[in-house]
């Protein structure tokens, strides 16, 4: 299989890179900075240098593959939400899309197009638990995701079958969110956030490159998938969890109201939950690796169990 991935020097994108050249898979991907691409991902990757925001030559090369994972977008989790800033992550994300969506458009032959989203499509979901076919919430979050989604689904067609990953919190040893826990935890600063009451969906990186690759088999999956384990604990038992594997405590709470006024409107990003169902994946077959949150965390941080 010939894949062509945006995003690849990205979280997901660098595990996914190389899952897919160790199972066989031809790769070859965009960038805005080849060298750095080349640097980042195995030698085996070919790495078109252009700007994935704008229509150009690439474009042609998108059509030429059978499938076409989209994880481009600029980090939603880096400085405040300003108005700029929230234009720079809405932009970077719709206009990649619809470049890829354009390209698309001509193919006569079966393609498989996963473009990401997020579990933030649900919004604020309280207690409730929701699977792929719920409403969508009303932040921005959920708003852009409504939007992203909207945008790749210009690529359906006869040939192009469309995939909404909906992805969660993945946790890795790389990067990502426990990049920033770890360092706080390991000098006993950790703790729940706002009330700790709210789910978390989350997903081991393996099974983040597990489901892109059973989805890439399965023909028959399309439409919104949920990217996270089966049962999502709740922030506080998230943040006391990850406490007992690095033995350090976990008690400092960060306030809500504190961390509206540190992180202004994106705040709502760690103050909202989503009890997550990934029902797509579960009635398709999927077996989750690590469906439990401690040992995903031991595996994750190199934390053998003192049991």
């Amino acid at each position: 299989m010939r894949v062509f991935i945006t995003g690849a020097t990205g979280l997901i994108g660098r595990n996914l890179t190389s899952a897919l050249v160790a199972a066989g898979h031809g790769v070859l991907c965009i960038s805005r900075d080849a060298a750095r691409g080349r640097d980042l991902l195995p030698p085996q990757v070919e790495v078109i240098e252009a700007e994935p925001a704008q229509p150009g030559h690439w474009q042609e090369r998108v059509g030429q593959c059978d499938a076409v994972v989209n994880l481009a977008g600029s980090p939603v989790a880096s400085g405040r939400w300003t108005r700029s800033r929230r234009r720079v992550i809405r932009s970077s994300r719709l206009a990649t899309t619809a470049h890829l969506a354009a390209a698309l458009s001509g193919v006569e032959h079966p393609v498989t197009f996963i473009s990401a989203s997020a579990v933030g499509y649900y919004g604020d979901a309280g207690e409730t638990a929701v699977g792929e076919n719920d409403q969508p919430g009303n932040d921005f979050l959920a708003r852009l995701a409504v939007e992203w989604e909207h945008t790749a689904l210009q690529a359906e067609s006869d040939f192009v079958r469309c995939v909404r990953l909906r992805i969660g919190v993945v946790l890795a040893p790389d990067g990502g969110v426990l990049d920033r826990m770890v360092p706080l935890y390991r000098r006993g600063l950790g703790g729940p956030l706002g009330s700790g009451k709210q789910y978390l969906p989350w997903i081991h990186i393996a099974d983040m490159m597990g489901a892109i690759q059973f989805i890439l088999e399965q023909p028959e999956m399309v439409g919104p998938v949920n990217a996270s384990v089966p049962d999502p604990c709740r922030q506080r038992e998230f943040a006391q969890t990850l406490g007992r594997v690095l033995g350090k405590p976990a008690v400092l709470p960060a306030p809500a109201m504190v961390l509206r006024l540190v992180l202004g409107q994106m705040a709502e990003m760690v103050l909202n939950g989503q009890r997550v169902v990934p029902k797509a994946l579960r009635s398709a077959g999927y077996r989750f690796r690590f469906p439990e949150l401690e040992p995903a965390l031991r595996d994750v941080l190199g934390c053998e169990d003192p049991a």
